[in-house]
C-alpha cells in the first residue's frame, strides 16, 4: 500500500478564499483556519463535514511491566477496560459527552472478558513477551495484529478516527520505540507513565537502556514494533494505516498514540497528512517526539492520561473548524465593509 499526496493546490486556494472572505480579519482565526484547511484538504471538499466519529481504544498488556516499569500492577489493564465499557472512564465521558462513539478493543488483555457492546475481541496473546528477554512479539503475530487493526476500520462507519490506548506498561514501550527511531538517548524519551517516583522513573530507564543494548540491531521500524511494541500498538498501526488509506481524519492522542504514528510516518510519510494532533501530553518525550514529526498539538493542557481522552476534548474544535466554513457570513452576504473590520 502506498498512501496517495492529498496536496491540491486548486481546492487549498479554495479554501483559503472561504476563509478569507468570512467577517473576520485575515488570519484571526489562527490555528482554527488551519486546521479547517487540513480537515478540507483530507476530506476534498471545501465545505468538509465529520460524519460518525469513532473513538477506539486499543488494549493489551505487556511482559515488560513485571519488571517494575509503571506504579501500577498489569491488572490495572482489564480493570479499566472494564471503567470504558462502564462508562466511567474519562474517555468515556468524554465520549458521551460530544457524541462520540467509544469502542474497545482487547487486543492481547491478560484478561478474558464477557462479550457485550462496545467490546470488541482481537486478542493475539495473553499480553507480550518481556523485551529484555527477546522481543516482544513475533513477525507473524504483529503481521496478524496489523491486519486485524485494518479489519476494525473497515468495519467502522464514518470518516473521522480517534485514537486511544490502555496497557500498563505502553509508556515504556513507546519510549523504546521513540529511542530507536529518532535516535535521541532513552532518558530523554522516558517519563514517569502513571506515576513514578524518582527512585521508579531511574529504574524504569535502566530497564530500557538494557532492552536497547539487549536489540541493538534492531532498526527496521516493523522489527522495532515486533521487538519493542505491543499487541495494541501493532493493532492501532494497522487501524492507522487503513484510516488513511480510505482518507479518515486521524484524531492522535498523546505519547503512545503518537509512538504509534511515528511507525506509521517511517512506513508511509503521507500519514502525516491525514493525522490531527490533539494535544502536547505532560508524559516527558512527547514534546520531542511531535517535533520530530513537525507536529503542532491542538491543545498543551498538561494531560497525560491516555484512553484517548486528550482525542475526545479536542474534538469540538474540529467540529468548529468545519462549522466556520459551512456557516459563518462571507462580508458580502453579511452585508458588512471589508475596509471596516479592525
Amino acid at each position: 500500500m502506498t498512501l496517495s499526496d492529498l496536496s491540491d493546490a486548486a481546492l487549498r486556494q479554495a479554501l483559503q478564499t472561504k476563509l478569507d472572505q468570512k467577517t473576520k480579519p485575515l488570519g484571526s482565526l489562527g490555528g482554527l483556519e488551519a486546521l479547517a484547511l487540513q480537515l478540507g484538504e483530507i476530506l476534498g471538499s471545501d465545505a468538509p463535514q465529520l460524519v460518525q466519529p469513532q473513538l477506539v481504544v486499543f488494549a493489551g498488556d505487556h511482559g515488560l511491566a513485571a519488571r517494575g516499569v509503571s506504579a501500577y500492577p498489569s491488572d490495572v489493564t482489564w480493570q479499566m477496560v472494564e471503567n470504558f465499557l462502564a462508562g466511567g472512564a474519562c474517555v468515556s465521558v468524554l465520549a458521551r459527552q460530544h457524541g462520540i462513539a467509544l469502542t474497545v478493543v482487547d487486543c492481547g488483555v491478560r484478561h478474558d472478558f464477557a462479550p457485550r457492546p462496545g467490546l470488541l475481541d482481537y486478542k493475539i496473546a495473553y499480553g507480550t513477551g518481556d523485551t529484555v528477554e527477546g522481543p516482544a512479539m513475533d513477525a507473524l503475530d504483529c503481521e496478524r495484529a496489523i491486519a486485524q487493526g485494518r479489519a476494525i476500520v473497515k468495519g467502522l462507519p464514518g470518516n473521522v478516527l480517534l485514537l486511544g490506548e490502555m496497557g500498563i506498561g505502553n509508556t515504556s514501550a513507546a519510549s523504546l520505540l521513540m529511542a530507536r527511531l529518532t535516535g535521541l538517548p532513552i532518558a530523554d524519551c522516558t517519563g514517569a507513565g502513571t506515576g513514578l517516583d524518582d527512585a521508579g522513573l531511574q529504574r524504569k530507564v535502566a530497564v530500557l537502556a538494557q532492552v536497547l543494548e539487549r536489540h541493538a540491531a534492531v532498526h527496521d521500524p516493523l522489527h522495532a514494533l515486533e521487538v519493542f511494541g505491543g499487541f495494541e500498538m501493532a493493532t492501532m498501526l494497522g487501524a492507522v494505516l487503513q484510516a488513511a488509506e480510505e482518507r479518515r481524519v486521524v484524531v492522535v492522542d498523546g505519547f503512545i498514540t503518537t509512538a504509534v504514528v511515528m511507525v506509521a510516518h517511517a512506513l508511509q510519510p503521507l500519514v502525516l497528512q491525514r493525522c490531527v494532533f490533539a494535544h502536547r501530553s505532560g508524559e516527558h518525550g512527547h514534546s520531542l517526539m511531535l517535533h520530530h514529526l513537525g507536529a503542532k498539538p491542538l491543545l498543551d493542557v498538561g494531560m497525560r492520561l491516555g484512553e484517548g481522552s486528550g482525542a475526545a476534548l479536542a474534538w469540538p474544535l474540529l467540529q468548529s473548524a468545519c462549522l466556520v466554513l459551512a456557516e459563518m457570513a462571507s462580508f458580502a452576504s453579511a452585508g458588512v465593509s471589508e475596509s471596516t473590520v479592525a
